[in-house]
């Protein structure tokens, strides 16, 4: 879904058409699990934040403004929800393996790249990655929503791709 449809689509689910909400849902649903995945590392946590996710968007639809960037939108939300619960769950003790990646039981485990995904690259870098390769943002697009320079995030998505590609050729 290009930005002029998914504008579109988020107009419809404003005026309260349910089908284009399920729309909205069935095409963004991914790169916003992808995305909160990235920030938490857990299938299971990243599954729940995407349903908070999108049951905030149609909660607060009405106060999106047509002819905006509707995926840094969806993406704010996601963003302000994965914090919320890094926040709530400040105390919380993570249980992790022996290098330091989170434990636990993952379906994306079985993919070498979101494999490598999860064990080489530090928190910003995931985040870089999933944003520019499976939601197609600009480099200074992603640099505004994660309040960095844009050169910073350029440094890191090339340090991120080095890494990740010395990791999937070592098997």
């Amino acid at each position: 879904m290009d930005k002029k449809e998914l504008d579109l689509c988020l107009q419809e689910v404003a005026r309260g058409d349910n089908a284009a909400f399920e729309k909205l849902y069935a095409e963004t649903r991914k790169g916003i699990f992808a995305f909160l995945y990235g920030f938490c590392g857990n299938y299971h946590t990243a599954e729940d934040l995407t349903q908070t996710v999108y049951l905030k968007v149609k909660a607060n639809v009405s106060k999106y403004k047509a002819g905006t960037d509707a995926r840094a939108w969806l993406f704010q939300i996601a963003k302000n929800t994965a914090l919320n619960e890094i926040k709530k769950n400040k105390r919380e003790v993570i249980a992790t393996d022996d290098n330091g990646a989170f434990a636990g039981s993952y379906e994306m485990q079985d993919s070498p790249v979101f494999d490598a995904i999860n064990t080489v690259l530090d928190e910003k870098e995931r985040q870089i990655v999933i944003m520019h390769i499976l939601w197609g943002f600009k480099h200074r697009e992603i640099a505004d929503m994660l309040s960095l320079a844009l050169g910073t995030v350029l440094w890191k998505y090339n340090a991120a791709i080095k890494k990740l590609q010395n990791k999937l050729r070592e098997g």
